[in-house]
């Protein structure tokens, strides 16, 4: 069956994202927060919230890591689709997966916001043997 969760931010960060995996840096706001653009979220609301991250951390990185997912197969598989806005040329939004056995971190997405200011979207689909968090 399809086990598909939405996770908009309108009253937390969603069960894929524990409160404990929100690094410094994250905030959850909406476009009237007077932060600055964007000024709505995807489909235009300016009153639903997303995560943005803080002026503070132009020059660093932070990072959203979910909750661990099981094992994908034939008939799990996984799929994970999300809007972005990346407002700045030097940023860049990185996906990465960790499985359970390995320390690293794959980097299996990218973009660094050669359409800056709107809002884009983006699916990718994950396989994986064992537990993984992305």
């Amino acid at each position: 069956g399809s086990s598909c969760e939405k996770c908009d931010f309108e009253s937390d960060l969603c069960k894929a994202l524990p409160e404990l995996n929100l690094q410094p840096g994250w905030i959850r706001r909406n476009g009237q927060s007077g932060m600055g653009p964007p000024y709505s979220d995807h489909s235009g609301n300016d009153s639903a919230y997303f995560l943005s991250l803080s002026s503070e951390m132009r020059s660093s990185s932070a990072t959203l890591r979910t909750s661990i997912f099981l094992p994908t197969d034939e008939e799990h598989i996984c799929q994970i689709t999300f809007h972005y806005w990346i407002s700045q040329t030097s940023g860049t939004l990185m996906v990465g997966l960790q499985k359970h056995s390995e320390g690293t971190i794959t980097n299996i997405w990218q973009d660094s916001g050669d359409l800056q200011n709107q809002w884009k979207s983006n699916t990718i689909t994950i396989n994986s043997t064992e537990k993984y968090e992305v």
